[in-house]
């Protein structure tokens, strides 16, 4: 294996013997050059690639220091390499135990954990510092005194890709490890199902082997959407190539990658994708200083020899060169701070230890520098690193270039930073919603999406043409201008597709989903765009946007039959219990009148004015005349009969009062009930629906009118539901046509949404819209579960909506011709149907007045004859007679002696009168 000890300049060899002089000359004479501070580096090397770029850092890191006098003005920093090659631990315990026989204040490397613990122990052994870049299983016991390390505690990379995981609100998780040792790495993300809501599957990537596509496939078939990759830059690189092959670089799976190396990875494969990708970086490319130093690698790495393919980007300086450039920093911080120390040349088989090394290490890890990867600061117990910040780096999207004489424009995507981890303060995520929105007007520009619906009125129909049709233009409604619109506000192309099984989406009992929603879940569509329903369930495994129509369910039923106004329509202004009321109200003020008139003297008159003296007196207000009096101004037509007294007159103007309000409030109510038809519903409710059994009624079949019913706990629905899953196979239709169709056909009442309602209504006057909205829901754009669309969608759906471009929408495919028998209906006139029974009513009252008047007749002519028991027919006739011939009564009436008038009131005695004759 090749030596080389550098003085002041790398590249400068030495023999053994050169060595073993020099060794001598350490030993003896200490003080001969006391400007010299010797560093050892044992590094690995592979076939593919000769040179290890740590060397290279190492190198770099040492000539930089000798360059630059500030940090180190009296003292030139030499170094010894050494090369082994790899997992050899025993070439590396005797490579360094030649480097410490030189007298080497520290040593660097090696990598491979085998050599790591080999070289560990003998520098424990003999007390000299070894610095480390590479991550190491912590040692159980503890007794690595004379150690430090660069790289992050592997628990605080646990803890921060769990609050990353945490941050994105990821449930489940696929965690692919490339060792054993991966699984030591993420024991906190691993161990987070038992405290966080979070499923994960561990897989393996094949040992030995790089091709990772079974396990890729197995991924996608399962729809494991996040991923965290634990393995190293070169497997990432080939693994990210596989990934490529299978499809899987689109926006619906998000990769995170634990190594650090992941910003040097050339992104050329990936621009254009959509895939979202995360991960660390340590290197701090913010600081100017470390941006000078980057430089300064890339120009002499770009005149080097050309390397192998690595999938890195040419001149890029990795994690593991900015570590080792660090590492020889923090050595030269530790040894400007000694006085010089004095190093001696150690002996492997002697065991004595270097006698100034227990101060030396102390000042290694007391030592505090801002190198190219932060802030570098040990922890004084294990020689871990402490105190460091991880930049959270994302694939984002930087703009668009556009080739010189090209059109079209094509997005890029570059690394970019989205947040901060500390190992102190923990996760501090800087890219936020408004910087996502302000990007993204552009993100979908000329992309050219999936969108899946279904044939649904009018929402999405075929387009009529005489021509074939081709493509988007085969179709029209609703959903086609909506999803023009989005298109023109975010630049998108589409592709609408029919869903295959023409459902919406519902889960079996399986569990397993259909329709639309399956499609997205799936991923074979990136947005539906249809009357799709936003329901719990469906959230839980897709992703809507705001809704752009809000809606509930309705009832969908058949117009009834109208009924004609009958013969006594004209009843039915007042019901009979008002009829009773009125009547009862007639008789009672005819009583009271009668009462009154007796009692009031005002209401008796002389009935022979041209005798004074007469002691005769008459009242008008007997008991008929009063009940006539109520009768004349209940029908509007009044009396001859007028109160005189003003109790009397009281009685009857309350009484005028209360005719006037009640045959007013008749005649407002006659022309209604005489010209409508009555339209008398079997249902006017889902109460009443649910209350009988004679109507069937249900839903369309796997949609969300179904699994609302389904899921509610409302006992009302609760039944509604249990009649129609008794019924599945005649209650549930196949799609709201077929409802549709049933409705009109048969005795059915269809359950749906009050915008479907709405528009069948418009344009079949049969049907029409029963009851009121049972639940509010909405309809919106679906997207898959994680899907960077739905943001952009959401936006653009709000923009039309406030710009009123929905309610435009609405009504250019709502409006229908109307239903013209019920918007210009006018009075038409009136039948023997509708009014037949006032007729009726005049004859009977006819008919009852001329029995009336013969009973009269008879009594009378009982009366007049003064016969009690019989009456000759003779007489009957005489009396007849005499009354169709005679116009003028003369009829006069003793006064009884010994009574007032008053008290001839009170008891209503028979006055006898005498009949006289006129003969004209």
């Amino acid at each position: 294996m090749e030596r080389r000890a550098v003085l002041g300049q790398p590249g400068l060899g030495t023999g053994d013997a050169g060595r073993a002089l020099l060794c001598v000359l350490c030993c003896v004479l200490p003080q001969a050059a006391p400007q010299v501070l010797r560093v050892g580096g044992i590094f690995e090397t592979v076939e593919n690639d000769p040179v290890n770029v740590e060397e290279l850092a190492f190198k770099f890191a040492v000539t930089s220091i000798n360059r630059n006098r500030t940090l180190m003005p009296n003292v030139t920093l030499t170094y010894d390499i050494q090369r082994i090659n790899l997992f050899d631990s025993f070439e590396a315990s005797r490579r360094a135990c030649d480097q410490l026989a030189l007298g080497v204040a520290a040593l660097f490397g090696p990598t491979h954990s085998s050599s790591v613990s080999a070289v560990q122990s003998i520098c424990n052994a003999l007390q000299v510092p070894h610095v480390q870049t590479r991550w190491k299983h912590p040692a159980a016991d503890g007794r690595d005194l004379y150690s430090v390390n660069l790289y992050p505690d592997h628990a605080a990379i646990s803890r921060a890709v769990l609050d990353l995981v945490l941050h994105y609100n990821w449930r489940t998780v696929t965690v692919v490890y490339e060792d054993s040792a991966g699984l030591i790495r993420l024991q906190e993300l691993i161990k987070a199902p038992s405290r966080y809501n979070i499923k994960i599957k561990i897989r393996q990537l094949p040992p030995g082997s790089k091709d990772a596509k079974p396990l890729l496939k197995e991924m996608k078939r399962g729809r494991e959407f996040h991923v965290i990759f634990d393995c190293s830059q070169r497997t990432a690189t080939e693994v990210l190539r596989q990934i490529l092959f299978m499809g899987m670089m689109t926006e619906y799976y998000h990769y995170f990658f634990t190594t650090l190396d992941l910003f040097a990875l050339d992104l050329e494969l990936y621009r254009y994708s959509g895939v979202n990708m995360t991960g660390f970086r340590l290197l701090n490319t913010d600081s100017p200083q470390v941006s000078s130093v980057v430089e300064k690698w890339a120009t002499e790495r770009l005149q080097a020899p050309p390397r192998p393919e690595t999938g890195l980007r040419d001149g890029v300086m990795t994690t593991e060169a900015a570590l080792m450039y660090d590492a020889v920093y923090v050595v030269a911080v530790a040894s400007h701070q000694a006085a010089q120390p004095a190093v001696s040349s150690l002996q492997c088989h002697r065991h004595k230890p270097w006698r100034l090394g227990p101060r030396f290490m102390k000042l290694i890890r007391e030592a505090r520098w801002d190198g190219l990867t932060g802030r570098i600061a040990f922890n004084r117990t294990d020689g871990l690193r402490k105190d460091f910040d991880l930049d959270i780096i994302s694939l984002k999207e930087e703009g668009i270039e556009k080739a010189a004489g090209e059109v079209s424009k094509h997005l890029y995507k570059v690394w970019k930073k989205v947040g901060v981890w500390n190992s102190h303060s923990g996760l501090n995520v800087t890219d936020g919603h408004r910087d996502r929105a302000r990007h993204g007007g552009d993100s979908l520009a000329n992309r050219t999406l999936v969108v899946t619906t279904i044939l649904e009125e009018p929402y999405v129909m075929y387009r009529r043409s005489e021509q074939p049709l081709q493509g988007n233009d085969r179709f029209e409604g609703y959903c086609l201008d909506l999803l023009k619109e989005l298109s023109n506000i975010l630049g998108f192309l589409y592709d609408v597709k029919l869903v295959p099984d023409g459902k919406y989406g519902a889960q079996d009992d399986k569990g397993e989903w259909n329709g639309m929603v399956r499609e997205l879940m799936d991923h074979r569509a990136d947005l539906a765009v249809a009357p799709l329903t936003i329901t719990y369930v469906r959230e839980t495994v897709i992703d809507f946007s705001k809704p752009f129509m809000t809606l509930g369910i309705s009832i969908l039923y058949r117009k009834p039959n109208g009924t004609n106004p009958g013969v006594f329509s004209f009843l039915n202004p007042l019901s009979p219990d008002i009829w009773m009321y009125v009547l009862l109200a007639c008789l009672g003020v005819s009583c009271v009148l009668f009462v009154t008139a007796r009692f009031t003297p005002y209401e008796w008159y002389n009935p022979h004015p041209c005798n004074p003296d007469s002691d005769l007196v008459e009242n008008n207000f007997t008991l008929l005349n009063s009940f006539w009096f109520g009768v004349g101004a209940l029908m509007q037509q009044g009396s001859e009969l007028m109160p005189k007294a003003l109790s009397t007159r009281i009685v009857g103007g309350i009484w005028w009062f209360f005719t006037l309000i009640i045959i007013s409030s008749y005649t407002a109510n006659l022309a209604a009930f005489l010209t409508v038809e009555r339209m008398e519903s079997p249902i006017d409710s889902a109460d009443d629906l649910a209350r009988q059994t004679k109507i069937e009624y249900g839903a369309v079949r796997d949609g969300s009118t179904m699994t609302f019913f389904k899921k509610s706990k409302i006992s009302t629905y609760e039944k509604m539901w249990a009649f129609m899953s008794g019924r599945q196979q005649t209650a549930l239709v196949g799609s709201s046509d077929e409802g549709v169709r049933r409705v009109l056909s048969a005795d059915y009442a269809l359950l749906m949404e009050s915008t479907s309602v709405e528009y069948v209504t418009q344009r079949n006057c049969n049907l029409t819209q029963v009851g009121g909205l049972i639940d509010s829901k909405g309809y919106g754009v679906g997207t898959p579960m994680g899907s960077p669309f739905r943001d952009k969608v959401t936006i653009a759906i709000l923009q039309l909506q406030e710009e009123g471009k929905l309610h435009m929408l609405k009504e250019k495919w709502w409006r229908g011709s109307g239903c013209p028998e019920e918007d210009g209906k006018e009075a038409s006139a009136l039948g023997v149907e509708n009014i037949g029974g006032i007729f009726i009513v005049l004859a009977a009252g006819l008919v009852l007045s001329v029995f009336v008047a013969i009973g009269e007749f008879v009594y009378k002519a009982r009366r007049s004859s003064g016969v009690q028991q019989c009456l000759p027919v003779h007489a009957i006739m005489e009396e007849l007679g005499l009354s169709l011939k005679t116009q003028k009564k003369l009829k006069k009436g003793p006064r009884t002696k010994g009574r007032s008038p008053f008290t001839s009131v009170l008891t209503c005695h028979q006055r006898r009168t005498q009949r006289k004759e006129t003969v004209a």
